[in-house]
């Protein structure tokens, strides 16, 4: 058994440990994105600007074969801190777009852990690692991200399934709705553009062996990929300044569930995914404005 003792401040070391990674916003990711998103790919053309969201595409984990963990995720110890919790999830991020990305350009993102917080929930204990970046094009900034990655213990029995006796949550009335039920070919490609090798997205048995969950995971950020895209399309002009989302539930294969979103009086929108029984998987709010990022 691995030691899962988490001291708060045996890692601050790596507190402000950077990492820098170039990419290109390249023309045929951008279509194969489009037509995940049930897009026309050819209407993507080099110059374009890159639609708000789809830079979560770009800057994939590039580590060696050998240097993957057995969960498929690169190993800790070298950019990311080696927290000694085995589950590592998406739990949310939040984003200020400053400026349009262009279609062909090449970008820089520069990372930095900015904080690394243990506690103790339902499930047991968990560190919270908080990334920061910052995507440059031409030198300049274009979009700041504050990335939330949670470690969690090993599963036990039933853990990754929500409790049944939890009653589904009351949301405002919805303005936008939209059936929300990714299928495994779905989940593949989504992996396939993002390079994630997390076994949970695409291996049966390793997810309800070794992590507990009753069926394959869909991948939280594609929760918040079509949450971008429904609030392009309920805000003025279809364009995002301000973007943010957190992962409240794990969401299933051959699940149905909806995604919703409900115009708040100061022009800002707030939009849930949900499952089939109500319950909250991610919850988000955007804006047309960057503001700030709390």
């Amino acid at each position: 058994m691995p030691d899962t003792h988490v001291e708060s401040g045996a890692m601050e070391g790596w507190i402000g440990r950077q990492e820098v990674l170039e990419d290109e916003a390249a023309l045929p990711i951008v279509r194969r994105l489009a037509a995940l998103l049930d897009l026309d790919p050819l209407a993507y053309r080099r110059g374009d600007a890159l639609p708000e969201g789809w830079h979560s595409v770009f800057f994939a984990p590039v580590a060696r074969q050998s240097q993957l963990g057995p969960d498929g995720h690169p190993r800790k110890g070298d950019f990311l801190p080696p927290v000694p919790l085995p589950r590592r999830m998406f739990a949310g991020r939040r984003l200020r777009y400053l400026a349009p990305i262009t279609i062909g350009a090449e970008i820089r993102r520069t990372s930095t852990i900015a904080a690394i917080t243990p506690k103790v929930g339902r499930t047991g204990k968990m560190v919270f690692v908080r990334v920061d970046h910052v995507v440059e094009m031409d030198g300049k900034p274009v979009l700041t991200e504050l990335h939330d990655i949670v470690y969690r213990e090993e599963a036990k029995p039933g853990a990754g399934a929500p409790p049944k006796a939890e009653a589904p949550v009351e949301l405002p009335p919805a303005d936008d709705r939209q059936a929300y039920a990714p299928q495994t070919v779905t989940l593949f490609r989504y992996s396939a553009l993002t390079y994630n090798g997390h076994r949970i997205h695409y291996d049966q048995p390793y997810t309800t062996q070794e992590e507990g969950y009753p069926g394959l995971v869909v991948n939280g950020g594609l929760h918040a990929l079509f949450l971008h895209e429904m609030a392009k399309r309920n805000l003025p002009g279809g364009r995002l300044g301000r973007f943010a989302v957190r992962n409240v539930n794990p969401f299933f294969v051959g699940r149905e569930g909806e995604l919703r979103c409900t115009h708040q009086p100061d022009g800002s929108l707030s939009l849930w995914a949900v499952n089939e029984a109500g319950r909250i998987i991610a919850q988000a709010e955007a804006a047309a404005e960057p503001g700030d990022l709390a």
